[in-house]
């Protein structure tokens, strides 16, 4: 989910699906991308009603970087994954030309690409994964970015919840522990947020016990340095904040919740829900079977 404004959205699916919005979720116009009924695209990124990115997710050259400067009427293909063992996760922008991937790991150290010119995407050194680690293309959310130049990402697997932490545009990594739970391959960080003031909420557990409460959720008040549990109820795939609003919101197939600092949390709803987006004050959710869903605050 890609939120622009309140009147401008963007959404993808499975089966090379994209929907875009320009009336505040009143009609929507779905499309296909040719020659892509094959794909999944787990993230999208759209800076106003002409030009977005998509991002499929998938084993080698399944994994693709899409964009449009059209409002979807064309897609160029910008790069396929070139490592048959790759699998790209997620990708974050800091503006419409300056952008970063993070995939599993190959050869031992995590995928990271970056583009600074909305066009060629250029492998940088990832950093050092450890045995069993990986990353989650369950939201999108597994990267965020902030300012000019700062990113981070989450990991998962049984050496995992780690959050890795760039301030030169994903060129070198720092790395600290969280304690959200990192048992199997399902479970880890799945989706990680920062506010301006450096404070951070990353969220996961293990996607296949969705009721399964045990740490869920960390919070970060140093720009990711360090962290600590918060708690929240099973399985969250998706976290965001809006500073319009002042808020944090979580969110997964079991349902949702939203805090004003972070560690506190209340339930806002039961309904599935995959993936979050804000911009201002409009915030979009998608979820199984083509949900779509807007939040406005009371």
């Amino acid at each position: 989910m890609s939120a622009v404004s309140d009147k401008i959205a963007w959404a993808s699916g499975q089966k090379g699906t994209f929907l875009r919005t320009l009336d505040g979720g009143t009609t929507w116009r779905a499309g296909k991308l040719p020659d892509a009924a094959d794909l999944d695209f787990r993230d999208v990124q759209a800076f106003d009603a002409k030009t977005g990115y998509l991002l499929s997710a998938g084993p080698g050259i399944a994994s693709r970087i899409y964009k449009t400067v059209d409002g979807g009427e064309r897609w160029n293909l910008q790069m396929t994954n070139p490592d048959k063992e790759g699998f790209w996760d997620c990708f974050a922008f800091w503006d419409d030309t300056h952008g970063i991937v993070v995939g599993d790991p190959v050869d031992g150290r995590f995928t990271v690409m970056t583009t600074k010119d909305g066009s060629r995407w250029i492998r940088q050194k990832g950093p050092q994964a450890q045995a069993m680690e990986g990353a989650f293309a369950a939201s999108g959310t597994c990267v965020a970015t902030r300012g000019t130049r700062e990113a981070w990402f989450g990991t998962g697997g049984p050496s995992g919840a780690r959050v890795f932490h760039s301030t030169d545009g994903g060129e070198t990594w720092s790395v600290a522990k969280t304690p959200i739970r990192n048992d199997s391959a399902n479970a880890g960080v799945f989706s990680i947020a920062f506010a301006d003031n450096g404070r951070g909420v990353a969220v996961g557990g293990d996607y296949s016990k969705a009721s399964d409460a045990t740490s869920t959720g960390a919070i970060s008040p140093d720009a990711g340095k360090s962290w600590s549990a918060i708690a929240l109820p099973g399985y969250r795939s998706a976290v965001t904040f809006s500073p319009s609003l002042g808020l944090w919101i979580a969110a997964g197939i079991s349902g949702s919740e939203v805090s004003n600092d972070g560690k506190d949390w209340r339930p806002i709803g039961s309904t599935a829900i995959n993936a979050l987006s804000f911009s201002g004050s409009a915030g979009w959710a998608v979820g199984p079977a083509g949900f779509i869903g807007a939040f406005r605050s009371k």
